[in-house]
This record gives C-alpha cells, sequence and structure tokens, in this order.
C-alpha cells in the first residue's frame, strides 16, 4: 500500500484551475519528484496533500490519515517545508528549533538537528538576522524536528549555495535510507535526477507523466549525437545504413552523427569493422531538462531566483 495517495485533485481559484485531476502513488520510502514550472499547480497539489488547502473534488490519504480531518494526528508524523515561511523574528535559530521540537512526544535532538543542517555557527542568530539561504536551513530543520515518517520539501534548496546544497542531498539520501517518505518539489534538474526514486511532471495542472529520471528521458526518445574526427580519409555515408543513425553531416572535418537507441555503440562497432580510427569522440545524450521540454513544450523556469548563503 501506498504511503501517500491523491486521487483525481481539482482546485480552482476563481476563472483559474491550478489542480486539474492530480493523481499520485507514492511509496513508503522512496524520493517523490514533483517537476514543473512555476505556477503548474505544484505547490497547491502538496498543500493540499499536506492539509493546508482543501481540494474542491479528490481524496488524499498520507499514512492511513485524511489530510483534512485528522490535521491533528497528521502533524506528529508529516513534516513540511514550503517555500515561504513566517517565523517569529526575534526568536533564535535554537530557540525556534526547540520550540518545535517541544510539539512532539519524540522527536530529533535540537541542537544534532542544527548541526545537520549546517546552522551550528549561527544558532544564536535571531531569524531576522539570517539569510535566505540560512533561512531556507531552518525551515528544513523545523519540518524534520519531530522525526517525521514522511515529509514534503518545496524547493529544497533554494537560496542554498553549491555546498550547502549537496549537503542537503546527502541528508535526504539519509533520511530514504532510514525509510522516510519523502516529496520532492524542484527546479533544479541536477538534483532531481540524483535523488529522485520517480518523477511526476506537472504542466498546467496536470500530471502529463510518472516514470523514473531515467525512465522520463528514455520516454521522450531524444535524439543522441555522436561527434568524431578521423586521419585517414573515411566516407561518413557508411553511417547512414545504420538502423541507430538517423542523419550523418560534416562541420569543420568533424562528423556528426545523430540517432536513437545504442547509438554510440554502434557506431563505434561499424568504426572498427570499417578499420577507421576515431580521434576526439564526444557523446551527447539528452537529458532530464531536453525529457522536460518534449514532454511539455516549454523550458523549466530559467528566471527562478536564488539568493545564495
Amino acid at each position: 500500500m501506498p504511503a501517500i495517495t491523491a486521487q483525481g485533485l481539482r482546485k480552482r481559484y476563481g476563472d483559474t484551475l491550478a489542480v486539474d485531476e492530480v493523481t499520485l502513488d507514492i511509496e513508503e520510502g522512496e524520493i517523490y519528484g514533483i517537476l514543473g514550472r512555476n505556477g503548474a499547480g505544484k505547490t497547491t497539489s502538496v498543500e493540499i496533500i499536506a492539509g493546508l488547502r482543501r481540494p474542491d473534488e479528490g481524496t488524499v490519504t498520507v499514512l492511513g490519515l485524511d489530510p483534512w480531518r485528522d490535521r491533528a494526528r497528521l502533524r506528529t508524523v508529516l513534516g513540511v517545508q514550503l517555500q515561504t515561511t513566517a517565523l517569529h523574528g526575534a526568536l533564535t535559530v535554537r530557540e525556534m528549533v526547540r520550540l518545535y521540537r517541544s510539539f512532539y512526544r519524540e522527536g530529533a535532538e535540537p541542537d544534532a538537528l542544527i548541526e545537520q543542517v549546517g546552522l551550528t555557527e549561527k544558532r544564536n542568530i535571531r531569524f531576522d538576522n539570517l539569510s535566505g539561504g540560512q533561512a531556507q536551513r531552518l525551515s528544513i530543520a523545523l519540518a524534520l524536528s519531530g522525526r517525521p515518517r514522511a515529509v514534503v520539501l518545496d524547493e529544497l534548496t533554494t537560496g542554498l549555495d553549491p555546498e550547502a546544497r549537496r549537503q542537503m542531498w546527502g541528508m535526504l539520501e539519509d533520511l530514504r535510507g532510514s525509510g522516510v517518505t519523502i516529496i520532492l518539489v524542484s527546479h533544479q534538474m541536477e538534483e532531481v535526477e540524483r535523488l529522485c526514486d520517480r518523477v511526476a511532471v506537472i504542466d498546467r495542472g496536470r500530471v502529463l507523466a510518472v516514470d523514473t529520471p531515467e525512465g522520463l528521458v528514455e520516454r521522450a526518445d531524444l535524439d543522441q549525437v555522436v561527434r568524431f574526427r578521423t586521419v585517414a580519409e573515411f566516407d561518413p555515408a557508411m553511417l547512414k545504413t545504420l538502423d541507430a543513425v538517423d542523419t550523418v553531416t560534416v562541420e569543420d572535418e568533424e562528423i556528426v552523427v545523430t540517432g536513437r537507441g545504442e547509438l554510440l555503440q554502434t557506431v563505434a562497432t561499424a568504426l572498427v569493422r570499417a578499420d577507421v580510427v576515431a580521434l576526439d569522440t564526444r557523446f551527447q545524450r539528452a537529458g532530464l531538462e531536453d525529457a522536460f521540454l518534449a514532454l511539455t513544450g516549454s523550458p523549466i523556469d530559467t528566471d527562478h531566483q536564488e539568493r545564495a548563503a
């Protein structure tokens, strides 16, 4: 039985249908990515799952609980970190974490949690004096203060520098290893490709595809490219007869082969059989960002601003 299920979710704001028949099944102990552009319906969907918004239609179950009817019980097993969080500006990091820890019968040790998110040196700094990235790390600590069995993380690493981002990735991998179910909403393709067991692509309020990151790329069936040079004379037209090859062109003495499937292996085998030595070989495979573009018709947001700290 899945840890989290959402069936036929719909949510409308005036004339805008923000969430349109969203259905998700998230297994226990997996990191489940939700990928989409700004305004695609990602945040509204996870807010419904977390019991922060009531759907107009559809049902949600989180670890056997209804997020709306069982809100008090849900708070003991579900942690939530949203993009924007309103916290008491006069409290220090340590005071905030200790306060949130007090809400739970059992939970994480505050100082250990502060260290886990990299805020030990800032533990006595007031929230109002934290940078954007530091505030983001604090919100993650608060979401984990009750040692939840499931957690929703909306733009986990927004505002974090590369080192802090990788630290958070390691923390998520540890959480998954301990059996925690994670919903990860992210714009970061590298983050999704590294962490997520499965990914739901959402566009205009609807789920377009659910698969592993590799499966989404494979499903998009995008071209691969092999580029190489040769020393001896070579007629590249011979490669056009290969099943995996779509096109063969020559650009500034470089042979460019596009195709699908096992393109690199097919080309390499053909060159060996023809006794042709390839130099400066480069292979380009489509990635998750290419697959997202193919599935939605638009690139992921490039103007999503971050403030590192």
